[in-house]
């Protein structure tokens, strides 16, 4: 079905270029070829936006579809043996957040906030065919796993957990600037006392969980507002680090994780 639907939108496209040459050499009423260029980009314009629509959405359907390899699990309690088979399958289905999160992001880097899933996505990268495939099929690019000493920039990796703290948010109904809650990614870690995982709390007063540990400012990295069009804006450094990818183009700097995110915040489970 996706493949008739694409060679549909192909068509369309091949009949736009067809009106375009039609309205660019046709008789008197278009002898003027000013308005005919105009016309014929507008209509380039609209279908390649609508191609662009439609090729993300296909895309999000493959990834809510798409069944993991068991193995993933089985890594998960080896590495964390106190969880249960339902957690197990919690961990997983963030996993599939994540790779959402970084299809809306269409190309701009994402940064993984989660130890635990971070496990997962080790694993599901091994399996090195068909994690190829599914970045293909799914992400229409090739997502790199970067270890944090290989970033170009904090900035890249700061704006990276941000964007993942917005398409998380965003999933779940949340204000990414005045959130009620955490995100299950974000707040994963903490739920299911995952050893060496990060933790994030909306109470900005202090810098520790409820348990004492300590935990990054969540709402910090919504910006308060102050983001850009996308979520992503400029704060001042802190600590912390987030392990991710990326596309350096987009995002000032090459694919991957590590550094700082904004003032007091932090960044999560890493490459």
């Amino acid at each position: 079905m996706d493949a008739v639907k694409e060679n549909r939108l192909g068509g369309m496209l091949v009949v736009a270029l067809l009106v375009g040459i039609a309205l660019m050499t046709g008789g008197e009423a278009w002898r003027h070829w000013l308005p005919k260029l105009l016309l014929a980009g507008a209509l380039f314009g609209a279908l390649a936006f609508i191609w662009r629509k439609w090729r993300l959405k296909a895309r999000e359907r493959f990834l809510g579809a798409f069944q993991f390899p068991a193995s993933l699990g089985r890594k998960l309690r080896q590495t964390y043996p106190h969880l249960s088979a339902e957690q197990v399958d919690l961990v997983t289905g963030e996993l599939r957040s994540f790779f959402r999160a970084a299809n809306a992001a269409q190309g701009r880097m994402v940064s993984m906030p989660s130890q635990a899933v971070d496990v997962a996505w080790h694993e599901f990268i091994l399996f090195t065919r068909g994690y190829r495939q599914f970045c293909a099929r799914g992400l229409g690019r090739f997502l790199d796993h970067t270890p944090a000493e290989h970033m170009a920039t904090p900035v890249s990796a700061r704006q990276g957990l941000r964007r993942t703290w917005l398409h998380a948010c965003r999933f779940e109904g949340i204000d990414p600037n005045k959130p009620d809650r955490l995100p299950m990614l974000f707040a994963l870690d903490a739920l299911l006392e995952i050893p060496d995982g990060f933790r994030y709390v909306l109470d900005c007063s202090g810098v520790e969980d409820a348990q004492g540990v300590p935990a990054y400012c969540a709402s910090d990295i919504g910006c308060g507002g102050s983001c850009a069009a996308d979520g992503i804006g400029d704060c001042s450094s802190g600590h912390g680090g987030s392990h991710g990818d990326g596309d350096g183009a987009a995002d000032g700097g090459s694919g991957g994780d590590g550094g700082s995110a904004c003032s007091s915040c932090g960044g999560g489970g890493g490459d």
